[in-house]
């Protein structure tokens, strides 16, 4: 089945008053209404010692399909554009589970490790319970970012392209090659400015988990990174069995695994994401995959595609995606 077939997304029609990748970008983020959701939260035990927080929006159909959301790179299911894709699924009568990766819910994680962009056995287990406690429910999964690619990943190397797992997926502004995306960031000063933005949420995590990663890394190496590549040079990658980062982003690109999806999955991307050069695009490889749609446009920056007005802004991303897997999952 493809995508195109039974899927149209509506024309994304970039608002004037948010000219440029920056705009978009950070725009999004500032403009964001607060929604009046409430989470209810569960916290469910890992195989290997550590726990999940779940959370967990209203049940809209006792009888309607459920969608995993992954959240981006130091995110959680508190960012407004995870809140907001949330109100929309609801809206459509999808009922809503974010996962927060390990360390991202408020409170750290207990193993050594943490989440990265190519860690998929959390996700995995979490839609393997879902599908265990809701055996007749359609299920559906949606990525942002870091979280897309994991998401996508996961769904490439699982052993039917997804099939049996889930109904449909959908990502939102993915580094599909994560070499490129780090490099693409350091090459300007609002590319390392974000760098910086998630380096000092690293760094305090790493700090509060000091003694228990003493022994394992170069602490004061990790702590002296300032951006994302010497971070996952220092720590990502030595905690996570990979020989660097180079080796890392080798094994953990989504663009590798897109060739084995079988199940409906829908990409949104910006042409001038500021997180990945356009160059990076996996066009070649949507193209040659039926089961992969892609809404590629000049504009929208990262997790942004601001569309209406100052007073009334909408996004775009969040809508679509929302309808996309409203139709796949029905």
């Amino acid at each position: 089945m493809t995508t195109s077939s039974t899927f149209q997304p509506r024309p994304f029609r970039p608002a004037v008053w948010a000219p440029g990748p920056h705009a978009q970008t950070l725009l999004a983020r500032a403009i964001r209404p607060p929604t009046r959701l409430v989470y209810q939260r569960e916290r469910i035990a890992t195989p290997d010692g550590d726990f999940l927080d779940l959370d967990w929006t209203p049940e809209a159909d006792e009888s309607g399909p459920i969608a995993l959301v992954l959240h981006g790179l130091e995110g959680s299911a508190e960012r407004r554009y995870v809140r907001n894709v949330c109100s929309e699924l609801q809206a459509r009568g999808v009922r809503s589970v974010v996962m927060n990766f390990r360390g991202c819910s408020g409170e750290s994680n207990l193993q050594p490790h943490f989440y990265h962009s190519g860690e998929t056995g959390d996700p995995r287990f979490v839609l393997q319970m879902l599908r265990e406690r809701y055996p007749s429910a359609r299920l559906g999964a949606l990525g942002f970012s870091l979280g897309g690619n994991v998401l996508l990943k996961l769904l490439g190397e699982h052993e039917t392209g997804g099939v049996g797992l889930i109904q449909a997926a959908t990502a939102v502004s993915v580094p599909y090659d994560l070499a490129a995306g780090c490099a693409l960031l350091e090459q300007s000063i609002m590319g390392r400015a974000y760098s910086g933005y998630f380096m000092r949420s690293l760094r305090g995590k790493v700090q509060l988990k000091r003694q228990m990663l003493e022994p394992l890394l170069d602490l004061e190496a990790v702590l002296a990174a300032r951006t994302i590549r010497e971070f996952d040079e220092r720590a990502t990658a030595p905690l996570n069995g990979f020989d660097s980062a180079a080796h890392y982003y080798r094994e953990c690109s989504s663009n590798g695994f897109l060739q084995s999806i079988r199940v409906p999955t829908f990409l949104l991307h910006a042409e001038d994401d500021p997180f990945l050069p356009p160059g990076s695009i996996p066009t070649k490889a949507v193209r040659e995959n039926p089961h992969l749609s892609m809404a590629r446009h000049a504009r929208g920056g990262h997790v942004g595609f601001i569309e209406g007005t100052p007073s009334k802004p909408r996004f775009w991303a969040e809508e679509e995606s929302a309808r996309f897997l409203a139709v796949m999952c029905s």
